[in-house]
């Protein structure tokens, strides 16, 4: 018997969907949340006996996503889990049979530990990007109500406690639906940063390099060190060289120069949008 509740956020997932359901059919608790799909992704959960809860992302619909932390706040608030632990994953994700004992014997002796990091290995023409990565660890075993999202898109995890590391590696495909799809959505995911980085200037006040650095308060040391990166010049360069150089992405061949100049892409379509953005709050009213 399962101590661990699975909980999958879906959106039109009907081709990745029944490999990332087969993955955890270990779990006895399975919950589909899902953003008011229109192809077969609820007929396919239902299929594989999975507890399906429907919603939108109420007033603040962005493109892809919305406000992504309420909305999966809201799910970890009002999902009845049947367990006290519970792992997320996405549609195109896949644990594999190691993660998923040591996520078994990390719910069983956690102790005072509230959350887990799981190590995700991502894949991209049919390499694992090992090295261009940004981070691979990402908090997916936790209690749910020790933790908590923060950020309109792409959402950090905040626990309430201690939080360690567990073995086993969670399989990523991102690229499974095709390029075009990983672009539109991440035109998409770029107007929400945009849109995050206005609020964040809006709520946060004056830039401070010193807070930046040492800041005592996490949030707020954590907002001024995504300002300074922000403020950087030729940000979506520095990106690239980020990913292809200090971080060695150059060690995953073709596949990890493609992955960088995407990356630095997408940078520079943030970048974009957020001159779009500030130019339209300064334009007086009725200007067009």
């Amino acid at each position: 018997m399962s101590s661990i509740s699975v909980l999958i956020l879906t959106k039109n997932e009907q081709q990745d969907l029944p490999g990332c359901l087969q993955s955890v059919s270990w779990c006895d608790d399975v919950h589909v949340f899902d953003s008011q799909s229109v192809d077969q992704t609820v007929q396919i959960a239902e299929k594989f006996g999975a507890t399906v809860t429907q919603r939108d992302y109420g007033p603040n619909k962005l493109a892809f996503g919305g406000d992504e932390s309420a909305h999966r706040n809201w799910g970890l608030k009002n999902i009845a889990f049947k367990h006290g632990w519970v792992f997320v994953i996405d549609a195109d994700e896949r644990m594999t049979p190691e993660l998923v004992n040591s996520a078994k014997v990390a719910a069983e002796t956690a102790g005072e530990v509230v959350a887990f990091s799981i190590q995700r290995r991502d894949f991209f023409m049919r390499t694992w990007l090992k090295h261009v990565q940004t981070s691979p660890f990402y908090l997916r075993l936790f209690r749910p109500d020790k933790l908590h999202y923060e950020r309109l898109i792409n959402p950090v995890t905040v626990a309430a406690g201690p939080v360690t590391k567990i073995k086993g590696y969670l399989d990523h495909y991102p690229f499974s639906k095709g390029m075009h799809y990983w672009v539109e959505r991440h035109n998409g995911y770029s107007r929400a940063e945009a849109q995050q980085i206005i609020q964040n200037r809006l709520l946060g006040g004056t830039f401070s390099f010193a807070k930046a650095l040492f800041g005592h308060d996490f949030h707020e040391r954590r907002y001024h060190q995504k300002e300074l990166f922000y403020r950087l010049p030729l940000r979506p360069i520095v990106k690239f060289l980020i990913l292809y150089v200090i971080k060695r992405g150059f060690l995953d061949g073709q596949a990890g120069l493609t992955y960088a100049a995407l990356q630095s892409i997408y940078e520079y379509m943030i970048v974009l949008k957020v001159r779009e953005l500030e130019a339209a709050q300064a334009r007086p009213v009725g200007e067009i």
